[in-house]
């Protein structure tokens, strides 16, 4: 039994402020690691997409090798979409029938969140040119990270 006159015991739990302190320092960290992982994201969807435009021209490049043309070579229904939904990959329609027999632009756009990308729209032709849509930031900087 305790004697009453002995000095209390220092208790052991958390206080207010300390919970506070913690919870203040975990929003911080927080705060910073969220966007750079959203970052990490946003680079390796772009990076799924880029994939999908290589393999959707090396299959036009297939037909087209086997027929002489391009006009009736199709982006397969597998390969129309990036896994996760986040870019949409199509042939951009020709001009013309000479531009269809001759040549191909596809287009992977951005879809849903990922639609505010700095990056835009991927695009890529028969002779290799990468390009961007609506982009704000660098051809070079998208295609290469």
């Amino acid at each position: 039994m305790r004697n009453p006159m002995s000095p209390p015991r220092p208790s052991r739990a958390f206080t207010l402020i300390e919970m506070m302190i913690v919870l203040v320092v975990a929003a911080i960290l927080a705060s910073l690691a969220l966007p750079a992982y959203n970052a990490h994201l946003r680079r390796a969807h772009r990076s799924e997409a880029r994939a999908a435009l290589l393999q959707a021209a090396h299959r036009l490049e297939r037909e087209a090798t086997a027929s002489g043309s391009y006009a009736n070579a199709q982006v397969p229904e597998a390969l129309g979409s990036v896994p996760g939904g986040h870019y949409a990959i199509s042939r951009q329609a020709p001009l013309n029938a000479l531009d269809a027999a001759n040549r191909f632009t596809l287009r992977a756009t951005p879809q849903g969140a990922q639609a505010a990308d700095a990056c835009g729209t991927f695009t890529l032709n028969n002779t290799g040119e990468r390009g961007l849509l609506e982009n704000k930031a660098k051809v070079a900087d998208c295609w290469n990270r």
